[in-house]
């Protein structure tokens, strides 16, 4: 089974440093939604591991968050593509959960819900703590120059082997290619 985890914000929409917290203010990156469509296309099953905070810091809500999540899934399936799982921490940044990347707790989640190896699965990223949240269980780190991916792509600390792609629609013109 193949399986592609990307991070949301600055990979399939566009960021805001004031967060997404509604659904008109979630907006697709250009070419994201045809690359997820062309990714299911090719047999990938495709994942969505986001960090939400704005959650906990009391932004917007559960109904909410669940609200721009469906915006995207639609978007998603108008281009003939599909998430087969959104998975979410929605702590706030000083939490001690498991989940809020960094950490690797929802790709433990990921491996366990698809009874999947995560050893060189792609995790596609545009800041360090999506792919150090990946390469900390074995996947294989994509950094997309869209959202922090610029910035990011001049931090030190970017996890050895990590590929660099303008965009999501890069990323998935090399993985079907």
């Amino acid at each position: 089974m193949k399986i592609i985890v990307l991070d949301r914000d600055g990979v399939i929409n566009f960021d805001s440093d004031q967060f997404i917290k509604s659904p008109e203010e979630w907006k697709p990156i250009p070419g994201s939604l045809e690359a997820i469509a062309r990714l299911n296309e090719a047999g990938w099953r495709v994942v969505v591991a986001s960090n939400q905070s704005g959650v906990g810091r009391g932004l917007f809500d559960m109904d909410t968050l669940n609200a721009i999540n469906e915006k995207m899934v639609k978007a998603i399936g108008q281009k003939g593509g599909r998430l087969d799982a959104v998975f979410f921490c929605p702590h706030a940044a000083d939490s001690t959960c498991a989940c809020r990347k960094p950490k690797p707790g929802m790709f433990l989640e990921i491996a366990e819900r698809f009874n999947a190896d995560l050893k060189g699965m792609p995790v596609v990223g545009d800041s360090l703590r999506d792919l150090q949240a990946g390469v900390a269980v074995g996947c294989k780190p994509y950094l997309v120059l869209t959202g922090k991916g610029a910035k990011t792509q001049l931090d030190p600390d970017l996890p050895d082997g990590t590929m660099i792609y303008p965009d999501l629609a890069a990323v998935a013109a090399e993985l079907t290619a």
